[in-house]
């Protein structure tokens, strides 16, 4: 039975902090003697890590914009400032 040496999620949280890409992260590895199977697996737990991490920072730009967006078409609705309105259009 051959020992397979495992491999610590710091590793990986310490990549997505140097923002390391996928081929770096996949020959570093195989450099620490990794067979394929487990660095297929941590590569995919890496992938994964990556995409969450992506889509909290949309999720919060959609939120912004949808919040800002929401603004726009109240104060749109009230006029609170009428003077730059009529400013454009006065005879």
């Amino acid at each position: 039975m051959s020992h397979t040496p495992t491999f610590d999620q710091k590793i990986i949280q310490q990549w997505l902090a140097a923002k390391l890409d996928f081929k770096a992260a996949e020959k570093e590895m195989f450099d620490k003697g990794l067979d394929a199977e487990t660095v297929s697996t941590n590569l995919k737990d890496y992938k994964r890590l990556w995409n969450a991490k992506k889509q909290f920072n949309g999720f919060i730009c959609m939120g912004l914009g949808a919040f800002l967006g929401f603004l726009n078409c109240v104060l749109s609705i009230i006029n609170p400032v009428p003077e730059l309105f009529r400013s454009f259009y006065s005879d």
